[in-house]
C-alpha cells in the first residue's frame, strides 16, 4: 500500500476547508496526511484546528518580508522542509507566486465556476454577491492548479449548484460549500492516485 500523500495546507481564516480534509483523512476516504499548516495571519482559527490535531504550524505574514517573491520563497521553503508532495490553498487570501518545482503541485478551490467570477478581489462573499447581482442561474465551485495569475490555472474538478430566486449570499455560499467539501477531496484523491494528466490547459483524470 502506498504511503499517504504528504500535504501542506495554506489558510488565512477559520480553516473549514482544512477541517473537511482532516475529516476525510480520519474516515479513511482520503489517503493523505496533512504534515504542516501555514497561515498568513497569526489569529487564523485554522491554526488552532491544526494544533489540536497535532499538526505543526507556521505563520508567514506578507508584511514580514520585502516582496511577493520572498513571501513565496519563505512559504515554499517550509513546504520543502516538510517534504510536501501537494500544497492545498484553503481560503488563503494572499497572492502567492508558484516556484517552478511546485508547478502543478499547488491546488486552490474557488467558490464559482471559473472563469466566471474569478480574479483579484473575488473571494468569499464577494463572489456570491457578484453571482446574485449578475443574475446567474448556476454557480458552484472549482478546484484548479494554482499558477501565477489569480484563479487562472488548469481546472481539475467543477461542481455546479442552482442559483435560486430567493437566494442570499449566505444561502448560496452554504450550498456551494457543500459541493466544495466533495470537490476538493476528489481532486486531491486523483492527484494522490496519480490519475491526473495535463495537456496544455486541459486536465484529464484517468
Amino acid at each position: 500500500m502506498a504511503d499517504p500523500l504528504r500535504i501542506v495546507v495554506l489558510l488565512s481564516g477559520g480553516g473549514t476547508t482544512l477541517q473537511n480534509i482532516l475529516d476525510r483523512i480520519h474516515n479513511k476516504t482520503l489517503a493523505a496526511r496533512v504534515v504542516h499548516v501555514i497561515a498568513n495571519k497569526s489569529d487564523a482559527y485554522g491554526l488552532v484546528r491544526a494544533t489540536q490535531t497535532g499538526i505543526p504550524t507556521s505563520v508567514v505574514t506578507r508584511k514580514s518580508v520585502p516582496s511577493s517573491e520572498s513571501f513565496s520563497e519563505r512559504i515554499f521553503d517550509i513546504c520543502r522542509e516538510a517534504r510536501a508532495e501537494l500544497v492545498c490553498l484553503a481560503g488563503f487570501m494572499q497572492f502567492l507566486p508558484i516556484p517552478a518545482d511546485f508547478e502543478h503541485r499547488v491546488m486552490n478551490i474557488h467558490p464559482s465556476l471559473l472563469p466566471a467570477f474569478g480574479g483579484k478581489g473575488m473571494y468569499g462573499h464577494h463572489v456570491h454577491e457578484a453571482v446574485l447581482k449578475f443574475g446567474a442561474k448556476v454557480s458552484g465551485c472549482t478546484v484548479h492548479f494554482a499558477d501565477n495569475e489569480y484563479d487562472h490555472g488548469p481546472i481539475i474538478v467543477q461542481r455546479a449548484v442552482p442559483v435560486l430566486p430567493d437566494d442570499t449570499p449566505d444561502r448560496l455560499a452554504a450550498r456551494v460549500f457543500v459541493q466544495e467539501c466533495e470537490a476538493y477531496p476528489e481532486a486531491i484523491r486523483a492527484f494522490a492516485e496519480k490519475r491526473i494528466r495535463i495537456e496544455d490547459r486541459r486536465v484529464h483524470i484517468e
